[in-house]
């Protein structure tokens, strides 16, 4: 499928393809993961903390967005949304609401843990299960407040020129649009969904790994510091790799859209990286558990104790089948024994 962008002839058909690779892949593993992960929270973990209640918002986030995906997969696979408005909707609304809401579900953990190796004392009063849901419920307010219009104010549906009976789903959007509507949205999104929760990311996990590099933090032990310098670099890995590429490339979409920027060079960069950065956003939800397990030492815990306790099992079985051999020995010797005395 060719599109015109200031008037320039961009051939991206491959992102049908390649959405529908990616996006199954990431239908498969995000349910696996995150199921997997809701039910260590909901039925394995004992005891629950503030920054559990950001991750358990963060896996909800994450299946709500895995569930629409097949739809956008049969979009991708036959190029037409026979589901209509409401459903087309539905489907780019919990698309933003996941990945604005992962990123700043995940900027809740880093500035909860930074509050809590930072400043341990007078922040116990700040980090309470009940603080922690206020904020949860803010932040979906937040994120559905920026998304929900995004979906519903617009004619998300259009027909295709060649062939009427086929639908689009949010695409092929005009110049006028995206000036009067779409361009104001990235500004919203990248200023609160991105940038924002960037620079706390950021700014957080320096002040912490910081805070650890101070002499009055050694009685911290080698070992917990080393966990928390691990749990640092992997959430920053997943929040950089997952969702600055994305928001960067959309900025450049949105002015290549609205024709701020102009030449054909230049419009076929940014159209050829923007399916490809969209889908390493998509990943985020696979990549979630991840900074789970990382973050919360409780998990570890709670997965450690479930590997050693089937361990145990497996030993304790193991050591009944090396101990029936025995047993059967000393009753072939006692039977040999009373029979003798009866001949006798």
């Amino acid at each position: 499928m060719s599109n015109t962008t200031n008037n320039c002839s961009i051939d991206d058909s491959f992102k049908y393809t390649l959405y529908g690779c990616v996006y199954s892949m990431v239908f498969v593993l995000g349910l696996i993961s995150n199921v997997v992960a809701l039910y260590i929270f909901m039925c394995s973990l004992k005891l629950r903390n503030e920054t559990t209640t950001y991750m358990m918002n963060l896996v909800f986030s994450d299946l709500i967005f895995v569930f629409t995906l097949p739809f956008r997969i049969f979009y991708f696979v036959t190029r037409n949304w026979p589901f209509g408005d409401t459903l087309c909707n539905i489907s780019v609304s919990l698309f933003y609401t996941n990945m604005y809401g992962s990123m700043l579900f995940l900027t809740c953990i880093s500035v909860d843990r930074f509050l809590a190796i930072v400043h341990p004392f007078w922040s116990r009063t700040l980090r309470t299960k009940r603080n922690a849901k206020i904020i949860c419920c803010a932040v979906w307010v937040l994120v559905l407040a920026g998304s929900l219009p995004t979906g519903f104010l617009l004619n998300s549906t259009t027909k295709h020129k060649k062939d009427e009976n086929k639908y689009s789903c949010f695409e092929n959007f005009s110049s006028s649009v995206w000036k009067d509507y779409l361009s104001k949205v990235v500004i919203f999104i990248e200023t609160v969904g991105f940038l924002i929760p960037l620079i706390l990311n950021i700014s957080c996990s320096a002040m912490v790994l910081q805070t650890l590099r101070r002499p009055k933090t050694l009685n911290w032990g080698k070992l917990n510091k080393t966990k928390i310098l691990r749990m640092i670099m992997v959430h920053l890995f997943i929040f950089c790799f997952c969702f600055v590429p994305y928001n960067i490339n959309l900025v450049f979409y949105a002015l290549v859209r609205t024709q701020a920027l102009k030449g054909c060079s230049l419009v076929a960069v940014v159209r050829t990286m923007y399916p490809v950065t969209l889908c390493i956003a998509v990943s985020n939800c696979c990549f979630d558990p991840i900074v789970y397990y990382f973050t919360s030492e409780t998990i570890q815990n709670s997965i450690k104790r479930k590997s050693t306790s089937k361990y145990c099992d497996t030993k304790f079985s193991e050591a009944m089948l090396t101990v029936s051999p025995i047993q059967q020995s000393l009753r072939t010797i006692k039977a040999k024994v009373f029979q003798s005395e009866s001949t006798v």
